[in-house]
């Protein structure tokens, strides 16, 4: 079992560090000795079910726990927070500077003087919707350094329970699996959809639902307590700390730990008294239930509002709705793809799930390319244009490139194209729109840019 922290380095990182943690697994960098305890703790849980566990703590400040934690949170850069330490200021003096950092927040830790800071409000743009955003609570580098370590001591305590159901945030398990099951279901004749989405779930969780669920496995009062201290720990907004009264950070390394184990709630329910009606899938909050009939996926609206009305959670109004695929009829949008049926070409009267990238997807894709091809880089080089571009393309090309994505993607190559002839018009000063027949697609190859046509890896498509 892995906790998925054997990540390169982030490339403006030392030397020595980045080297350090892209290494491989070491017995001198006490990697085995931390792997053992992650299974250790995932056995004793799966063993036996009932089982609290009462000395967790004293774990967290363990060298290898806590170097690996730092490595987690390192290799996720991300922001500082409200005491304005980043990363690259603590990595500045190198590996003793880090482990000399490490030792002194372990400390706090051991000695009980640890106090977590109030977290950073900023606000990011939702993706693929222009003039909108959503609040971020950014929690200190030291505090995401330690909210990691309980993360990789508690993750699989409570990985022992989790159920198949469940795709989101989970070691092993990613969005593409959760999309094969949905796929597989379909083409076995779940044609009814319950397409739903918790409203505002991070901000909406109730304290005592977060600790009480913990409280099932863990019966820590120091480990316990330090869950509690993040969670209460207040925003600073404007000047002032705000107390939190509901919710988990999102932006915290630990939150969605904690979401899941909340939502294994409705896994549970859904286990013990729903397969009948149908199958969940569910990623982190974003679920949908795939039954044969329209009074089965009704029922099983029903029943999950009220699962979620005892955790204190509601479906979103708008974003919760039942559609009915067969023949192509209705679609829905889940984990980025929109999911249609279509008839197959080869076999005339049977219909097969397809899917693509969503309307938002590729507005999102688009946003990205506009902006690094912008009118304010013309007096980039080319070359460093489409190097700083080419990680987009290929970030977004991994994670879409399954099902039927071929059509959307020759339509972002043409934009591409497009964008890139015209911020070399605008570098030489020509004028007119006829941008792609002056540069045509092989001085576009030349120029090294990352093609999406292609790419699309085929399996379970209307064409098989």
């Amino acid at each position: 079992m892995t906790n998925g922290l054997d990540q390169p380095a982030a490339p403006d990182a030392p030397q020595e560090l980045r080297a350090l943690r892209a290494s491989s697994i070491r017995r001198d960098e006490g990697v085995d000795a931390f792997q053992a305890l992650q299974r250790v703790l995932y056995r004793s849980a799966k063993q036996d079910p009932e089982r609290r566990f009462h000395a967790l703590y004293d774990k967290l400040t363990r060298r290898d726990v806590m170097w690996r934690a730092w490595v987690s949170v390192a290799t996720n850069s991300g922001a500082p927070g409200v005491d304005g330490v980043s990363i690259a200021s603590i990595e500045e003096g190198g590996v003793e500077g880090v482990r000399a950092y490490l030792d002194e927040l372990a400390a706090e830790v051991e000695t009980g003087s640890y106090r977590p800071l109030p977290l950073r409000r900023v606000s990011i743009p939702k993706p693929g919707q222009p003039g909108k955003s959503r609040p971020l609570s950014i929690p200190a580098v030291r505090d995401r350094v330690i909210m990691a370590a309980a993360k990789s001591i508690l993750e699989p305590i409570y990985e022992a329970d989790f159920l198949p159901c469940s795709f989101g945030f989970r070691p092993k398990r990613s969005a593409h699996q959760a999309l094969e099951a949905v796929r597989t279901m379909v083409n076995a004749g779940a044609v009814w959809v319950l397409d739903a989405d918790i409203s505002d779930c991070f901000g909406s969780l109730s304290f005592d639902a977060i600790v009480s669920q913990m409280e099932r496995r863990v019966s820590d009062r120091k480990m316990l307590k330090l869950i509690r201290s993040w969670l209460r720990v207040g925003v600073l907004e404007g000047g002032a700390v705000t107390g939190q009264v509901a919710g988990a950070a999102q932006g915290s390394p630990v939150s969605p730990l904690l979401c899941n184990i909340v939502l294994h709630v409705l896994d549970r329910a859904w286990s013990e008294m729903g397969q009948g009606l149908g199958t969940l899938v569910r990623y982190y909050d974003d679920f949908v239930v795939l039954a044969s009939t329209r009074a089965r996926v009704i029922e099983a609206k029903a029943r999950i509002e009220a699962i979620l009305e005892d955790l204190g959670l509601r479906l979103h109004p708008d974003k919760t709705r039942i559609s009915l695929l067969a023949k192509g009829q209705d679609g829905f949008v889940f984990l980025g793809f929109e999911h249609r049926m279509r008839e197959s070409w080869k076999h005339r009267g049977y219909w097969y799930l397809n899917k693509w990238p969503s309307p938002r997807a590729t507005a999102s894709i688009r946003a990205r390319v506009n902006q690094r091809t912008a009118r304010n880089r013309a007096s980039w080089p080319l070359k460093e244009v489409v190097a700083d571009l080419n990680p987009v393309l290929r970030g977004w090309c991994a994670y879409f490139a399954v099902g039927n994505s071929s059509e959307k993607f020759s339509a972002v190559d043409v934009y591409v194209h497009l964008r890139m002839a015209r911020l070399a018009s605008t570098k030489h000063g020509l004028h007119g729109r006829n941008w792609a027949t002056r540069f045509t697609y092989g001085w576009l190859t030349d120029l090294g840019i990352y093609r999406l046509s292609g790419k699309v890896r085929y399996y379970g498509t209307a064409s098989a």
